[in-house]
């Protein structure tokens, strides 16, 4: 659902994913995605998904982060936006949709129009015979 595309720091050209929310991001093993560098706290940031706001991004007591070089405590991310966390620059995305299997119920779909067009001509047939 969403990608972290980390441009700076020891972890620099990776990406990561999320799916479940809220996300814990640090340094400390409780974090999903736990960042090394200098500047980090062992939980830094939470990112979560709230109604009728999206996706926000909200700092953990003193941490300091910057969405698109701007120091903020809590703010809605937009798809493309910068997070500073201490040393690291990470870039949030919308990750790609991915289309669900369809094959089943087209084959369902194709097998009952057959069905239905057999169970016509049939039809046909015995009225003409009639």
């Amino acid at each position: 659902m969403v990608q972290l595309n980390i441009l700076s720091g020891t972890k620099a050209g990776t990406s990561w994913g999320a799916r479940r929310f809220p996300v814990r991001i640090g340094r400390g093993p409780a974090s999903h995605l736990q960042l090394e560098d200098a500047g980090v706290w062992d939980h830094h940031l939470d990112l979560a998904m709230l109604a009728g706001e999206g996706f926000v991004v909200i700092a953990h007591d003193n941490a300091l982060i910057s969405v698109a070089g701007r120091p903020v405590q809590r703010t809605v991310l937009r798809n493309g936006d910068i997070l500073g966390i201490g040393a690291v620059k990470i870039q949030f995305w919308l990750a790609r949709t991915r289309q669900a299997g369809l094959r089943f119920r087209e084959v369902l779909t194709w097998t009952g129009i057959a069905a239905i067009s057999l169970a016509q001509v049939a039809l046909v047939y015995w009225l003409l015979k009639s």
